[in-house]
């Protein structure tokens, strides 16, 4: 068993789909790499090692969480080594093609991997000579390379085909070199996502359909086709990253509010996110509030469909971490964070407020009605209700009054479709029904055959 195997601990966020790394550098010291700024795992991965974190590196300036480094810095004395081209506006230790650092056993090398963003570094970790692994951050990720469109339409082919060179610089080094990406399955930096998260030079040699393209035309080609669309908050986190989070000194907490201060917050311009599941918020909620329940891809959906400039109040229930909530906020840069509903649905009633209810029937009960379908484009053509309008939950705000009245929404389970729903009871629609299930369900249901093939 070698250095990797014995020393390293991949620490998985799979509500964003990303992976961090720490690796244990043998004499009380650690390597963080890409690490979020939810350092909660990686804390406790380091205490139970007996870990104080020497080293923090970042690939790239992440566009899908705020980078850990900084408060890394602050709370462990931790070195930042990133990129000298991502001009960063902090104290870092600034790195360019074929740097090394000694880490006190190990060599960190940097290798400049442009491609998913301008300034991406990956770094490859050395025994002497030998290469243990390289962490490829958003360049050669399991089965595919990171998307090149996060700069702009303008840049995605010219920053493809700088991708193209990275990959096949990464393909050079030993087939049995350990490959630990950042962006994996789930993450919509991903183009697409894999199921496996770390691989090895040799194993995507043979199975990375984008290593496989006969020339570089054909690997834009197959690049550039297989994005999607990807959460609004991405826009602005690189430069949020490039100045620098915010040191925390304390943890953020979400204090209780009263119902008048709710509808104070409201009146003001704020915004009600009810993060109750999908059943709770159906048989009743604040009116006007935004449905996104607490879980896996909270942040990706708050920070797809909320502006991060406005007071945030949460309507939870009891048995729900009220700490989960802020620190999937915090970890995209959501800090302006009210405050929860004490007491919950059960004490804005008792204080003589209106709640609105949503049906959310299962698929029996669903017939006769037109279908909106609010999953993502691979997903829909991947299997629909035949005749179903589709609009992407990401974008169904600003198209609202395109959306089919009366409609039953639906998704793959049922919570982005209630979020669907909420977004349209706020613009003005009535009458929804949400489909608790999927499109599989509606369909055996109705006895009838799904239809594959994009939205036309």
């Amino acid at each position: 068993m070698g250095f990797a195997d014995d020393h390293l601990v991949p620490l998985v966020d799979p509500g964003l789909g990303n992976s961090a790394y720490l690796v244990d550098l043998g004499d009380g010291r650690a390597l963080a790499v890409d690490a979020g700024r939810d350092l909660r795992a990686l804390d406790a991965a380091a205490r139970r090692r007996g870990l104080t974190v020497a080293f923090a590196a970042d690939t790239h300036l992440h566009a899908d969480f705020l980078s850990g480094a900084v408060q890394l810095a602050h709370d462990t004395g931790a070195t930042i080594l990133a990129s000298a081209a991502g001009n960063r506006a902090f104290d870092h230790h600034g790195l360019a093609d074929g740097d090394e650092i000694d880490l006190g056993g190990p060599t960190l090398r940097a290798l400049a991997t442009p491609g998913h963003t301008d300034e991406h570094l990956s770094f490859l970790l050395l025994d002497g000579a030998r290469e243990l692994g390289v962490f490829t951050g958003g360049s050669l990720i399991v089965g595919s390379a990171a998307r090149t469109d996060l700069l702009g339409a303008a840049r995605a082919e010219e920053l493809a085909r700088a991708q193209h060179r990275s990959l096949r610089r990464l393909a050079t080094l030993p087939d049995d070199t350990a490959v630990w990406p950042t962006h994996g399955a789930g993450s919509f930096c991903s183009a697409p996502p894999g199921a496996e998260r770390t691989t090895t030079i040799g194993a995507q040699k043979r199975a990375n359909p984008l290593l496989g393209a006969p020339d570089e035309d054909t690997f834009v080609a197959r690049l550039l086709a297989s994005t999607g669309s990807y959460p609004a908050y991405f826009d602005r986190l690189a430069e949020a990253n490039r100045r620098g989070p915010a040191v925390l000194t304390a943890q953020p907490l979400l204090p209780d509010l009263s119902a008048r201060q709710v509808r104070d917050l409201l009146a003001d311009g704020g915004q009600v996110v009810d993060v109750r599941p999908a059943a709770d918020f159906a048989a009743g909620h604040v009116p006007g509030s935004l449905s996104i329940a607490l879980r896996g891809q909270f942040a990706t959906w708050l920070g797809w469909l909320l502006p991060d400039t406005v007071p945030l109040a949460f309507v939870v229930n009891d048995d729900q971490d009220a700490d989960e909530i802020v620190w999937q906020a915090y970890k995209i840069g959501y800090e302006r964070l009210a405050g929860r509903l004490a007491g919950g649905t059960a004490a804005w009633l008792a204080d003589g407020n209106p709640q609105t209810t949503t049906a959310f029937v299962t698929a029996d009960r669903t017939g006769g009605r037109p279908y909106l379908d609010v999953r993502q484009e691979a997903e829909f053509a991947a299997g629909h209700v035949p005749g179903a309008v589709h609009i992407e939950l990401g974008a169904l705000a600003a198209v609202a009054a395109d959306a089919p009245r009366g409609a039953v929404v639906g998704c793959g389970h049922g919570e982005r479709a209630m979020t669907a729903a909420s977004l349209l009871e706020r613009a003005g629609h009535h009458d929804l029904t949400v489909l608790d299930g999927g499109p599989a369900d509606y369909a055996a249901a109705h006895d009838t055959p799904l239809t594959e093939g994009a939205h036309r």
